[in-house]
């Protein structure tokens, strides 16, 4: 077993678990690596722990930048996504709405269709939504369908969808909402805690 690659080198330090986020870093502790004659040399445990605190910070800064790759998990790095799909970056909005934002401008690239916009429609809403052509009247009903409601980030749909289709296209919203066969199934004191926009959303249970 050679002394550089097994008991203190690479093999050993790279056995340590995949880290998935900057927080799961632990410290590292270098002088678990040296030799035991280091051991109490208060030099050598000084040097090595400023090392092991660097090292940490590098491992940090690595997983950060690897989750700046990935959508989902992207924060800082979030303007390169919008840099790269033309889109203006907005500080203001959170994270999850200017993902939103990028998911449905990946999604609505290439030809204009109806799949297109119910795909983008859908990353915004997040549940199932209905595309209706209206091709006499030069419009298209999206119907959000696997939500109620109002989607909160309607404004966000509305900017990528002027940017996705055909300029002659109108398009209107269809919400949906609760019955009131199922609101039967509330007392009259359940319903009276709630607001009128509660009970429009009701999902009962």
């Amino acid at each position: 077993m050679g002394y550089g690659e097994s008991l203190y080198g690479t093999f050993l330090y790279s056995g340590n678990p995949i880290i998935d986020r900057p927080e799961q870093v632990e410290s590292v502790h270098l002088m678990h690596y040296l030799p035991e004659y280091y051991r109490g040399v208060r030099e050598m445990e000084e040097l090595q722990s400023t090392l092991g605190t660097e090292l940490k910070s590098l491992k940090t800064s690595m997983v950060e930048n690897m989750e700046q790759s990935f959508l989902e998990t992207a924060t800082w790095g979030l303007h390169n996504w919008e840099f790269e799909l033309g889109l203006t970056t907005d500080s203001t909005k959170s994270y999850i709405r200017r993902r939103e934002m990028i998911k449905a401008k990946m999604l609505g690239s290439g030809t204009t269709t109806p799949q297109m916009i119910q795909r983008t429609a859908s990353a915004f809403s997040g549940g199932d939504v209905d595309v209706k052509e209206l091709p006499g009247e030069y419009k298209f009903e999206v119907h959000f369908v696997g939500v109620k409601g109002i989607p909160t980030n309607m404004a966000g749909l509305i900017q990528v969808l002027e940017d996705i289709k055909p300029a002659h296209l109108g398009y209107e919203f269809k919400y949906t909402y609760t019955w009131w066969e199922s609101l039967k199934t509330l007392t009259w004191g359940q319903a009276k805690a709630k607001t009128w926009g509660d009970l429009r959303v009701y999902e009962g249970g």
